[in-house]
């Protein structure tokens, strides 16, 4: 069976939250849309408020769907739910990550970027004028 894994675009003055995946962890000391996997019973949105909560120490508001992003690896297979979300609390406290910032999708480079989230990168900077 397919894993399904969410992430969170979260949007704030032009600019969208990234997180630094700890050395270590699968992706390890790549930049990410912060998020997780679905479990059992629960809904993608669902999923999405809880991940940030756990990995970000976050509230968050799921929002609109945005993409959808197949990805097979060596390692797994799943696909790639990007939600658009909203913050209801901005006092991080990482478990997972190393770092979070502010980034304009124009600054972002996409081979800093896991696999997956590298299509995101591309239709964040698609949507932005010059």
């Amino acid at each position: 069976m397919k894993t399904n894994v969410v992430a969170a675009v979260i949007e704030k003055d032009g600019k969208v939250l990234v997180a630094l995946r700890k050395p270590g962890l699968m992706a390890g000391g790549m930049w990410e849309f912060p998020g997780g996997k679905l479990e059992d019973g629960e809904t993608a949105e669902r999923c999405l408020e809880r991940e940030l909560e756990e990995e970000l120490g976050v509230r968050a508001r799921a929002g609109d769907f945005l993409c959808s992003v197949p990805f097979s690896g060596a390692l797994m297979a799943f696909e790639l739910l990007v939600f658009r979300a909203e913050l209801l609390s901005d006092s991080f406290s990482l478990t997972d990550h190393d770092e979070v910032r502010w980034q304009a999708p124009g600054d972002m480079d996409e081979a800093l970027f896991s696999e997956p989230d590298r299509p995101v990168v591309r239709l964040l900077q698609a949507r932005r004028p010059a």
